[in-house]
């Protein structure tokens, strides 16, 4: 009987709570002890009704981290629309007579994220299969869609040699990186050693030791500090380990292993080097396309720093339309749209790189739900934005969290964490059927995972509350 009574006031008390207004139970959040020596920004908006639901600090200003890739993939969607391309094309100019090109042959860079290894060779492979062995001329990359600055305003140094921070480029080879991968071998012996993509443009130093406690922690670096490009590896190798690192410089990489590829086909140039392409005379040889899709996808699921910072210098190119472009180029883009679409004053916020890195960046939890509410309420931008975001316990970002709780696979949102913020800003269905936008933002947090918890509660509260 008094295990009965103890079941039926713990079932009364979750009636309870549930029962409460969404309001009353957000509130009683505010006296968490993360809020004590932190500060929080949120913003919550019923989009079934059109009513703001809750707010708090919402005017206040904020590093976004991540969450600033809702701001540049929802303004991109908006301006570029869903079916653009980031192309890199092969162009030429003269004759190919016989196995010789009489001209020069340009590599036209469309700083494209997403090009891999397999996507070279297949542009040596259609060079080869033009027929061409001798370039007569120049062998020629063509960087000039943005300036030479590789890194975004306001980057912290120290990031380097992480994939997460490589050097950008209009051409950008495995996302400007190498994979490494080490495979121990016999006891004390050197272990295997596999890089990616191959190129002689990078040297491996292999001072590894399989399966030797005693040879100490397992490094696997490059010496960027010199900006050098000479890979080490020292340590105990117990177990098969992969590190991506990126590469100075990104152009650099792509170009001198594109040269290697093309050698190794048989394809040689007089000279090789970097210069603008003519507007006039050229041929087109092949077109690599590259769908914003495919790009918007590993941006959001994966918070991929590089693809958004593609996005924001495309978004630059096609506001600005000059020939080359820089960050400040994109952060026009950015603004016009806030001003125009959203009708918002840019002049209250600071937007200088399209990923969240940078630790210029402020907003408000308001301008991230009216980009929210922007979305939603416009159906081409909201089907592919909102495939985009990572769902909870499901995928991307998102897939450890909140797989027991009641927000399981209810959503739908994008995260940032850099040091001191953690954000968390997307959709949520209610009890009641209705999709609510909601936007999350801790700063000044020392430990992330604390911010994650506070906001995983949240996000619970949005998804079991019943409200007319």
């Amino acid at each position: 009987m008094k295990r009965l009574f103890l079941s039926v006031l713990c079932i009364l008390s979750i009636i309870f709570i549930y029962a409460q207004p969404l309001a009353q139970r957000l509130d009683s959040l505010l006296n968490d002890p993360l809020l004590k020596t932190s500060e929080v920004g949120i913003s919550i908006f019923d989009l079934t009704t059109g009513e703001s639901l809750f707010r708090y600090q919402d005017e206040k200003l904020y590093r976004p981290a991540s969450t600033e890739k809702i701001i540049t993939s929802v303004t991109a969607l908006a301006n570029l629309g869903i079916d653009y391309t980031m192309d890199t094309r092969l162009l030429y100019t003269g004759k190919i007579k016989n196995d010789t090109l009489k001209g020069n042959l340009y590599l036209i860079g469309g700083f494209d994220p997403e090009l891999m290894d397999e996507d070279l060779d297949l542009l040596v492979d259609v060079v080869a299969k033009s027929g061409i062995r001798y370039i007569a001329d120049t062998l020629a990359a063509d960087v000039s869609m943005v300036d030479s600055v590789y890194w975004g305003s306001g980057w912290s140094w120290d990031d380097v040699p992480d994939s997460f921070q490589p050097y950008m480029s209009p051409l950008m080879l495995n996302r400007g990186c190498v994979d490494v991968t080490v495979i121990p071998t016999q006891k004390d012996s050197l272990p295997e050693v596999v890089c990616v993509p191959v190129s002689d443009y990078y040297q491996v130093d292999n001072d590894g030791v399989s399966n030797n406690s005693q040879a100490g922690r397992l490094t696997i670096t490059r010496n960027w500090l010199h900006n050098g490009n000479r890979i080490h590896i020292s340590g105990n190798v117990n177990k098969k380990t992969k590190r991506t690192l990126s590469i100075y410089t990104s152009k650099d990489f792509f170009f001198h292993t594109f040269i290697g590829r093309l050698k190794e086909k048989g394809i040689e140039a007089k000279v090789t080097t970097f210069v603008d392409c003519p507007h006039d005379s050229v041929s087109p040889l092949f077109v690599l396309k590259r769908p914003i899709g495919k790009v918007l996808d590993r941006m959001m699921k994966e918070s991929d720093n590089l693809c958004a910072e593609s996005m924001f210098y495309h978004l630059a190119f096609h506001h600005a339309k000059h020939k080359w472009v820089k960050d400040d180029d994109g952060t026009d883009a950015v603004n016009y749209f806030i001003k125009e679409s959203l009708g918002l004053n840019p002049d209250y916020y600071k937007i200088v790189d399209g990923s969240g890195v940078s630790l210029y960046n402020y907003v408000s939890p308001r301008l991230l739900l009216e980009y929210l509410k922007y979305a939603y309420y416009h159906a081409d931008i909201f089907q592919p934005f909102y495939e985009s975001l990572p769902i909870a316990g499901v995928d991307g970002t998102l897939e450890h969290r909140m797989k027991k709780s009641k927000a399981y696979r209810k959503i739908h949102a994008k995260t940032g964490t850099v040091t001191g913020i953690s954000s968390l800003a997307g959709y949520a269905k209610a009890a009641n059927g209705h999709q609510l936008a909601f936007v999350i933002i801790n700063q000044n947090v020392i430990k992330a995972r604390q911010a994650r918890i506070f906001q995983d509660k949240i996000c619970e509260i949005l998804c079991t509350s019943k409200f007319n």
